[in-house]
């Protein structure tokens, strides 16, 4: 029988879409917050609220390039609009303060990511509770001795109940201490978005 996350892991294969709002809060309060939209096979927008508020990213999958426009889409100067920066996945104007890259930021990249910390390390179901007042199960996986992966030794998630999606994840890195919380909220999934969404 499938265990909670393999069974999470299945649900999200079955998605074509969803959204969310991103709030991440990092060990000394710093924080991120975005509107964040995904298509498969691998599409995905990014639209900046806070710190870099107007900001918008676009992970092209077939192309493996991130577009950013630094002041949102369609900001222009009066002398028409404003062209996009092409940019590697890995560019340090588009990872995040601790690292993560945008083409490896979707769910399933975090289910693969805690698939391989499991492996060799350790998984345990923390049973039922409530994330923004809304029901949630959780586990707990914990990687083998120096295992680091996208910056976690330990990863503590909070899936919704009825859908299996993430609601919460808390990294913890190998001396136990926290690395980042991230909250998904306003979560819609098998969203239908308008044709160039992705390809403005």
């Amino acid at each position: 029988m499938a265990d909670l996350l393999d069974e999470a892991e299945a649900h999200f294969r079955a998605l074509e879409s969803y959204r969310a709002t991103l709030h991440s809060i990092g060990p000394n309060g710093d924080r991120q917050v975005m509107r964040y939209f995904y298509r498969k096979p691998g599409w995905v927008r990014i639209d900046c609220v806070e710190p870099h508020r107007g900001a918008v990213l676009i992970y092209d999958p077939g192309a493996r390039k991130v577009r950013l426009w630094t002041f949102g889409l369609g900001f222009g100067w009066g002398f028409g609009f404003m062209p996009a920066l092409s940019l590697a996945p890995d560019n340090p104007l588009v990872r995040s303060p601790r690292g993560h890259t945008v083409d490896r930021s979707d769910v399933g990249a975090l289910f693969e990511n805690l698939q391989s910390l499991r492996a060799g390390g350790s998984f345990t179901p923390l049973g039922e509770g409530a994330i923004s007042g809304e029901p949630a199960v959780g586990f707990e996986v914990a990687g083998a001795a120096g295992l680091i992966v996208d910056g976690a030794h330990r990863n503590r998630v909070w899936l919704a109940q009825d859908t299996l999606f993430p609601r919460r994840v808390e990294n913890f890195d190998e001396a136990d201490d926290l690395v980042e919380i991230v909250d998904l909220i306003d979560v819609e999934l098998d969203v239908d978005f308008p044709e160039r969404f992705f390809a403005p």
